[in-house]
């Protein structure tokens, strides 16, 4: 399983919020490129940048940061937030986005989203389905930022697409995003066995080093983690088996010499 690192931001600066809500904002003093480097060094292949103005008002709002974050080609840089057309997608990938993450787009008009996938390639979308569970254990999909809730499921959601069509699904459990409570090991659990050929990225709820290999022990291919890391809760070493590009810590005494 791969670890992807998160940047959340807002106003250009990195921030998190408790569980979606714009309203419950911490703000972390590291600037973006700094952090991409410190994740780079621990041995990233890949970051997880969120544009949280764009995801709320459906305008990209952090381009030039997210431009200069993707240009140095340190890591790959997968974005979402905002990105509603495909001529957003379009010049994100010109300007070195990996890939581009899809979400209320893909809930609202489902065969729009289709095109994009068939113009742009199974490999550079992902699509991000944000969910909260219903009362009965159903995880029920919001758009806009979290804000708008919908009766559409998870599964709908992904069934809407053609078989084959879509590779790579990032799934939030809204409730545990920044609550430090956990991943929810059941909801990705249950993904895999509706949808087994998905590369699901979870996201929501790491602590600790043990949350990781929880998820890796179910079989998503990524975790997606914010806080953990910018609050420093897991040391590098920890994180070294979800790391492919990590030095050992032999290579890494070497190259202190």
């Amino acid at each position: 399983m791969l670890l992807i690192p998160a940047i959340d931001l807002r106003n250009g600066r990195c921030v998190r919020l408790f569980q979606g809500d714009f309203g419950a904002e911490t703000r972390y003093e590291h600037e973006p490129h700094e952090l991409l480097l410190r994740y780079r060094e621990f041995g990233a292949s890949w970051l997880h940048v969120v544009d949280l103005d764009g995801a709320k008002d459906g305008v990209l709002a952090n381009r030039a940061v997210i431009v200069a974050l993707a240009s140095q080609r340190a890591v790959k840089v997968q974005v979402g937030g905002g990105v509603r057309s495909a001529a957003v997608i379009d010049d994100l990938l010109r300007n070195g986005v990996e890939r581009v993450v899809i979400g209320s787009a893909a809930v609202q008009r489902p065969d729009e989203v289709a095109e994009w996938f068939t113009r742009f390639g199974t490999e550079r979308i992902c699509l991000a389905l944000d969910v909260r569970m219903d009362s009965g254990g159903e995880p029920r999909v919001r758009t806009h930022g979290w804000r708008e809730g919908t009766a559409i499921s998870l599964w709908e959601a992904i069934s809407r697409f053609p078989a084959g069509m879509v590779k790579h699904v990032l799934c939030t459990d809204i409730e545990r995003d920044g609550a430090m409570t956990g991943p929810n090991l059941n909801l990705y659990r249950t993904a895999l066995s509706r949808f087994p050929r998905l590369a699901w990225q979870a996201s929501g709820g790491v602590r600790h080093a043990a949350d990781l290999a929880a998820l890796a022990e179910i079989g998503v291919t990524a975790a997606v983690s914010g806080k953990a890391l910018l609050e420093e809760r897991i040391t590098p070493e920890e994180l070294r088996p979800f790391l492919p590009d990590a030095s050992s810590p032999a290579s890494t005494s070497a190259k202190a010499r």
